[in-house]
Order: C-alpha cells, then structure tokens, then sequence
C-alpha cells in the first residue's frame, strides 16, 4: 500500500535515507513524502504502529522485478531430454545415440532413453532391457540412473541423470 492507500491513523517513518523521523500522523507523512517528489509506502503493515516508508515507489517496483529476473536467470533449470532407440541398431548409430545423450547430461540435463517396439519385437524385451542396460554402462562414468527400465506401452523406457559427483575431474565443454 503506499500514499492515501494507508488506513492507518499514525505511521512510524523512516525517510529515504533510512533514518527514523518518529511516529507521525499518516496525512503528515504523506504531506512530508510528496514534498520530497516520492511515495509514502507501508514496508511493515502489521507491527504497531505500522512502518512506512518515504521512497520513489516506481524505482522500487523497477529495481524489486529486476532482482527477480536476474534470480530467475542464475537459477538452474533441468530439462528432460529425449532419446529414442529402435531394438534393431546398428553399432554405429548406437554410439552416435548415446554421445549425443553425453552432450546433454554434461550440459545438466536428464534424459529419457527410449526403446521402441514395433510388432513383433514386443516378444523381444529381453532385448531391449540389454539395450537399456548396454546405454546404462556406455555412461555410468557421467550419469546415474534416475529411474530404472520401465516398460509402458510399446515403449521401455529409463531416465538418466548426471552425476551428482564429479571428484574435481573437469568436463570438456569447449
């Protein structure tokens, strides 16, 4: 709340500068505050009395958003990433598959690793769990299993995630 907004009858101000000038009756506040060209706004609606504060309240809302993005921007978001096999791979493809899956596990994302089945392979899950599994040993120097194979559908399926450890060796990103 700031300026005629406050219903309170007195308000402890504390000015620009953050020095206290006493409890004061709110119209005086607020007739102190617009003299200065700022706003009288309640920073501590709750205590007794109520504190308010003498700042330029659309700098304050300004500088208040921009700290919020810049958290927003430093804080981490894991992507679920995904990677779909076929139980008919060739050697070659199979290591293209899972150098991309270490791209995105060294970037700090997990990844879905997918089996497909089509037809008659689904007699064949044996085979994809040793799919899954060969992907599993392929990484386990950079990723941990986050969910173990599951089968749903036509699909099996298991999410990767890097390690939460990585003993001071350092990851080649460049």
């Amino acid at each position: 709340m700031k300026n005629d907004d406050i219903r309170a009858s007195k308000v402890r101000v504390v000015d620009e500068d953050g020095e206290q000038l006493g409890i004061l009756p709110t119209d005086e506040a607020i007739k102190i505050a617009m003299e200065k060209n700022l706003d009288l706004v309640l920073v501590a609606p709750d205590s007794n009395p109520p504190v308010a504060r003498i700042m330029d309240f659309g700098k304050y809302k300004y500088e208040k958003e921009k700290r919020e993005r810049e958290a927003k921007k430093r804080s981490k978001q894991t992507q679920l990433k995904q990677m779909k096999f076929r139980l008919r791979i060739d050697t070659h493809d199979f290591m293209t598959k899972v150098n991309r899956i270490r791209e995105f596990l060294s970037k700090g994302s997990k990844v879905r690793v997918v089996i497909m089945f089509r037809g008659r392979e689904m007699a064949f899950s044996d085979q994809g769990a040793q799919l899954l599994e060969r992907v599993k040993l392929e990484l386990e120097d950079i990723s941990e299993v986050d969910r173990a194979p599951k089968m749903e559908g036509r699909d099996m399926w298991m999410i990767l995630r890097p390690k939460s450890t990585q003993g001071g060796k350092s990851n080649g990103k460049g």
